[in-house]
């Protein structure tokens, strides 16, 4: 068989899946509609969203990244993220529960090839529709993923880890989990490995709550994981190289796509409200309509800075030299400040569209759970931390010449 006799049959089979069953953008649709059913209950009781996983596994959205060849449907970055938009749309936990699956899927889509374990991982997420959490944060070290205290143990076979986990998102819920460590005990905070695990290769305990603002959902607590486990489990790539080429670029595109999913409902109730108050005034504008054109224009160039980056990693994602070339990566990390201060700023202005309809809780315009689950936007891996570990990228990086460039 040639090249493209093997690629016309991976099409095939992708087009198999589609003309068995509803496409991606109907699939995303039936999980939206569940999860927007409970989004006040989850944001309320601080609970796992869990019909909505019900319904993402039936509709096996957990795997639509997997190459067909293990079983998945082979979705593009373009697809994922229009997925994490209109779940975001629904119930933003629900969508960045999403998101943060399928960034870690994508490392072990990406960096598992011809590694037996991961090659199994694929085709369970595929099959079973397995839930990965992550765990990047530990100790005192905020949102520094870049850094462990934790170190890899080995022992002939197997190895074994204790980390003190101050977050990992829906730990408790998820059916594995993928986390960073020290390669070994002897090794810098910054010379990491990634290790992806299966539920019965380690053990939480629960050591914080999760009352927060918003978010409320994504159960985020903290927990002491205890790994041990095969020594296939660790990916033989170091983690800086799956850091820059995957986690960030999956991390930050998805993740943003979930906030423009929250900025995009928020407007949504903005308009709807203008269009009420219109009509009750005889098409009168209300006093604040000028707040919904900034919204308007806020939301459109979230998307369209979302979709450019988008765009720019699809050039590049199986392009090595692109991946690691100074624009790309100053883009691409960079896009999470942008992303989730226009985010707030799109939120800020449809609240103050309707006015006290919308700062109040209990009618049809209220927009407090928009605004307390956007508002995380900036905190999640802080915004001050990005810009400062930026700076000299950025001073390196030219200043383009036209429009093009």
């Amino acid at each position: 068989m040639n090249v493209r006799e093997a690629v016309l049959t991976v099409d095939e089979m992708q087009a198999s899946f589609f003309e068995q069953g509803p496409s991606l953008i109907e699939r995303a649709a039936r999980t939206a509609a569940a999860a927007a059913a409970d989004a006040d209950e989850v944001d309320r009781d601080a609970r796992f969203p869990h019909r909505a996983f019900d319904v993402a596994r039936e509709q096996k959205l957990l795997g639509v990244m997997i190459p067909v060849e293990f079983g998945g449907f082979g979705a593009s970055i373009h697809d994922v993220t229009d997925i994490c938009y209109t779940l975001g749309r629904a119930c933003a936990s629900t969508a960045m529960i999403y998101a943060m699956h399928q960034t870690k899927v994508a490392c072990v889509i990406r960096h598992g090839h011809g590694i037996p374990w991961m090659e199994t991982m694929m085709r369970r997420v595929a099959r079973d529709q397995w839930l990965l959490a992550s765990s990047t944060t530990e100790g005192q070290n905020g949102g520094n993923i870049r850094a462990s205290a934790a170190a890899v143990d080995h022992a002939g076979d197997t190895v074994s880890l204790v980390r003190d986990a101050t977050v990992i998102s829906y730990g408790a819920e998820a059916d594995g989990l993928v986390t960073i460590a020290r390669r070994a005990t002897e090794a810098a905070a910054s010379d990491q490995v990634l290790l992806a695990l299966a539920r019965d290769d380690y053990s939480l305990k629960r050591t914080l709550g999760w009352e927060t603002l918003g978010m409320r959902g994504t159960c985020s607590t903290g927990f002491e994981l205890k790994v041990d486990c095969p020594a296939d489990r660790v990916f033989p790539e170091s983690y800086d190289k799956i850091h820059a080429q995957t986690m960030t670029p999956f991390a930050h595109l998805c993740w943003s796509s979930a906030w423009a999913g929250i900025a995009a409902a928020a407007v949504t109730r903005a308009q709807a409200f203008i269009r009420k108050a219109a009509r009750a005034s005889g098409g009168q504008m209300p006093p604040a309509a000028a707040h919904f054109t900034a919204a308007k224009m806020s939301l459109a160039k979230l998307r369209a800075l979302i979709s450019a980056n988008i765009d720019a990693f699809a050039r590049v994602e199986h392009d090595e030299r692109g991946l690691s070339s100074l624009d790309f990566q100053s883009s691409i990390t960079l896009l999470k400040v942008q992303a989730s201060e226009l985010a707030v700023e799109t939120v800020m202005h449809a609240m103050r569209t309707a006015g006290l309809a919308g700062y109040r809780n209990d009618g049809e315009f209220t927009m407090g759970r928009h605004l307390r689950d956007v508002l995380s936007s900036p905190i999640m891996i802080n915004n001050d931390r990005i810009l400062a570990n930026a700076a000299t990228s950025t001073l390196m990086s030219g200043v383009p010449a036209s429009l093009r460039d």
